[in-house]
């Protein structure tokens, strides 16, 4: 007897698992830690790219297929449960996009290779270990710090001053939206002090804020950061947790134009990172961030 062959998976349920509306913000990090490093040549710019994208899109898809029994319980609906795709080929493309990330990232040198190796282990170790682990927002935060990290390496073979804070910067706020995303499905937020994170890119960047730039960077960060933190803390709207948290996954794009104009960045530059957060925030009304 001949094997059935599965089904090919909806155009719709893949792009749902990879969390593709939020791509623009791994593409401003890439762009903003090239910057830091000192610069990238467009090849190796659109490499870096092609790279981080394949590592977050396949970090998501093993988010849902570590995750699934959970999801089924806590999360129906997801298309693993919905039975829009099986566990094995969420897996199966999960992985192949980490490897598909090394091997880009082996075009930049050895020193890019091992930091995108670095990167697709603590993707895994995030996927594997997040639930019930209270470091997780922490691991989550130095996936986004790699991928600065490895998109500076790429760039000049060397690890920066400028990509090191830029680095912790970016961490801080992601492990502070992180922390708020893990309450999600309760619609609810916790202990508070978490979120006095996602405050430290500005601290940081504050010194620097005489430059126009770099203030203009910071009111637009502020602002949406703002917004999200009055969405959790005083749930104005129905589902106002998981509108906040897709809007500071958005504001990603803008850490990474305050991070641009501190390093001296162009505005041409700074301003397609800051377009990064109405993109994302489009994106996310077709395809969900979370």
């Amino acid at each position: 007897m001949i094997a059935a062959l599965e089904p090919m998976p909806a155009v719709s349920t893949l792009l749902r698992l990879g969390r593709i509306s939020n791509l623009p913000t791994v593409w401003t990090n890439v762009v903003a830690g090239s910057v830091l490093a000192g610069g990238a040549a467009p090849d190796r710019l659109a490499l870096m790219l092609a790279a981080m994208s394949a590592f977050y899109v396949g970090g998501m898809y093993l988010n849902d297929f570590f995750d699934r029994a959970i999801d089924a319980r806590d999360r129906p609906g997801r298309p693993i449960d919905l039975g829009e795709i099986r566990p094995g080929t969420v897996s199966a493309i999960g992985f192949g996009l980490l490897a598909a990330g090394v091997l880009l990232m082996a075009a930049s040198g050895l020193a890019a290779m091992l930091c995108g190796a670095l990167l697709a282990a603590t993707v895994v170790l995030y996927d594997v270990w997040h639930k019930g682990n209270p470091l997780s927002p922490v691991v989550m935060g130095l996936c986004r710090a790699l991928v600065y990290l490895g998109a500076g390496v790429a760039a000049t073979q060397l690890v920066t001053t400028a990509v090191l804070v830029g680095g912790f910067a970016l961490a801080c706020h992601v492990a502070g939206l992180t922390y708020a995303a893990k309450q999600e499905g309760l619609n609810r937020i916790g202990k508070l002090w978490p979120l006095l994170m996602l405050a430290v890119p500005v601290l940081l960047a504050l010194p620097a804020a005489a430059g126009w730039l770099v203030a203009a960077s910071l009111v637009l960060l502020v602002a949406a950061d703002g917004v999200a933190v009055r969405l959790l803390t005083s749930k104005p709207v129905p589902g106002a947790v998981p509108l906040a948290v897709s809007s500071l996954i958005a504001a990603i794009c803008l850490v990474d134009a305050v991070a641009v104009a501190w390093a001296g960045g162009g505005g041409v530059v700074i301003a397609l990172c800051a377009l990064g957060y109405p993109l994302t925030r489009l994106l996310q009304k077709i395809v969900p961030g979370t």
